[in-house]
């Protein structure tokens, strides 16, 4: 028999103080708390055992999508090298893919470190292949930072719909340096314009 005696004691500190002659309620009040601190501390320990199975790496959190044949969302990244990756989340209609997608909208055009795991595809479990999906299990804020000058552009040109000839008068326009590591935060604008220019 489990002892429970823990969460009982922390359920009756969150009831407070029994009325007088309120006991029976009082009581049905703490079961009522202690098993919802049961199923919270076992939410808890799942998200703690998936966590400990991550891979983190920091990247820059481009742009935030919901894949429409899944609902899940879809983050852009791109790691120091410069070659985007794709990772999702739990689908929009959960409690936490809902959460995430918010957390990711909240931290796009920011350096972010990446708690990434591996989930089994439906095919893979029912043995029919072996494919995995990569899942965002946490995001951590890194800050702005700055950008390689090439994949500065490279971002610029995807948000002008590929067309480089734009994203270079958009660039120049903005009087921004052709070498070294652009701001972030001097981005944002040409990032905008090459958005609206396109129609993206």
């Amino acid at each position: 028999m489990s002892d429970y005696t823990h969460l009982v004691a922390a359920a009756a500190q969150a009831a407070g103080p029994c009325p007088d002659g309120q006991e029976a309620a009082w009581q049905a009040r703490v079961r009522d708390l202690a098993v919802d601190l049961a199923f919270t501390a076992r939410e808890v320990d799942q998200a703690m055992k998936t966590l400990d199975d991550t891979h983190p790496f920091s990247a820059y959190l481009e742009k935030v999508e919901i894949e429409p044949s899944s609902r899940r969302g879809l983050l852009w990244l791109r790691p120091p090298g410069g070659a985007v990756e794709t990772i999702r989340t739990e689908q929009e209609d959960t409690v936490r893919g809902a959460a995430m997608i918010a957390r990711a909208r909240e931290l796009a055009g920011r350096w972010v470190l990446v708690y990434r795991f591996n989930e089994p595809t439906a095919a893979s479990k029912k043995g029919e292949g072996f494919a995995n999906v990569r899942m965002v299990a946490r995001l951590m804020d890194l800050g702005e930072g700055a950008l390689a000058f090439s994949v500065a552009r490279e971002i610029v040109t995807a948000d002008a719909g590929g067309d480089a000839a734009l994203a270079g008068r958009l660039w120049r326009d903005a009087g921004l340096p052709e070498r070294g590591m652009i701001p972030v935060a001097d981005l944002e604008s040409v990032r905008r314009q090459a958005r609206a220019s396109s129609g993206n």
